[in-house]
């Protein structure tokens, strides 16, 4: 099987992700303990404690992500200080031009009317001149048709080599067909073996557009995890039910991202390769949904929350 895929404006992108979010830090667990530097304020730990750790940490493993074998970095101007992947890459000793980065308009920046800005600040902490891909994190009403066209306006400048949307349905993408000729080459959508959304998968795949799973392995909820099903399949292939929900996504043509800061997991979610889902495994999976959202629907949130 191919490890890339051919997008709609001819360019290739990885078909597996890793995005990873940097996490929170709990002040008041650590300085509710009995190290001595806990006698520090809040303030202070966060300042120059907790926070230089953190960042630490979630640079290490951004680059190990690189190492171990993802080239596609999937990233939002909502998950924090995009200077962090710079340094990132920086550590990996990657080439830019080995990676494939995206990043997302944040739904504030489309409110605000602010998305050339929010590009050029990802670019300068990425310290890079370019992305491999553009999205919008949610289609707002009343803005995400706006953004699209500045979106366009930065591709054709230049600034990213493809565009695409997320969280968006077919009708969300039928108002983006009426204001431009420029179809998205990636939809980025909730899916798992809960909710597989095929309708919409092959709505997508009709137009040319890539599918992208987030939520791809369902948070490890328990009515997946726990399946007889999956632990039958796992033990055949001496793999994790990870490993195999994550190539049942891309055995269905879909790109599934995962979150990953742990270096063990990264490795575990980069090995899927060397084997091969039958027809009637997929099948069986695909038979596993129930139409369980496990996040927000675009059609039906609160989009000043996220």
């Amino acid at each position: 099987m191919q490890k890339e895929i051919l997008l709609n404006n001819n360019i290739t992108i990885p078909c597996i992700g890793n995005g990873p979010m940097i996490p929170e830090y709990n002040a008041n667990k650590f300085l509710k303990s009995n190290n001595p530097v806990a006698k520090l304020t809040k303030r202070a730990y966060n300042k120059f404690y907790g926070r230089h750790k953190v960042e630490a940490n979630y640079i290490d493993a951004v680059a190990h992500s690189f190492q171990a074998g993802f080239k596609l970095l999937d990233y939002s101007s909502s998950y924090g200080d995009g200077s962090l992947i710079g340094k990132a890459i920086k550590k990996s000793h990657i080439e830019r031009k080995d990676l494939f980065l995206t990043t997302r308009i944040s739904n504030k920046a489309q409110r605000e009317k602010t998305v050339r800005e929010c590009l050029m600040e990802q670019l300068k902490g990425m310290g890079t001149d370019y992305v491999d891909l553009l999205m919008f994190h949610w289609p707002v009403t009343g803005y995400y048709l706006d953004t699209w066209q500045q979106m366009i306006k930065l591709y054709k400048e230049g600034y990213c080599r493809a565009l695409g949307v997320a969280n968006c349905h077919q009708h969300h993408l039928e108002e983006i067909f009426k204001t431009s000729d420029i179809i998205p080459a990636i939809n980025q959508i909730e899916i798992h073996p809960l909710f597989t959304q095929k309708a919409l998968i092959a709505y997508c795949q009709e137009h040319n557009i890539q599918v992208e799973a987030y939520t791809a392995i369902a948070r490890m909820d328990d009515r997946l995890v726990r399946l007889p099903l999956l632990k039958e399949i796992a033990r055949k292939y001496n793999k994790t039910i990870v490993q195999i929900v994550l190539r049942w996504h891309i055995q269905n043509g879909v790109i599934p991202v995962v979150r990953s800061l742990n270096k063990g997991r990264q490795i575990e979610n980069i090995s899927i390769f060397d084997f091969v889902l039958t027809d009637q495994e997929m099948a069986a999976i695909d038979s596993v949904n129930i139409n369980s959202r496990l996040r927000y629907d675009p059609d039906n949130c609160d989009f000043s929350i996220l």
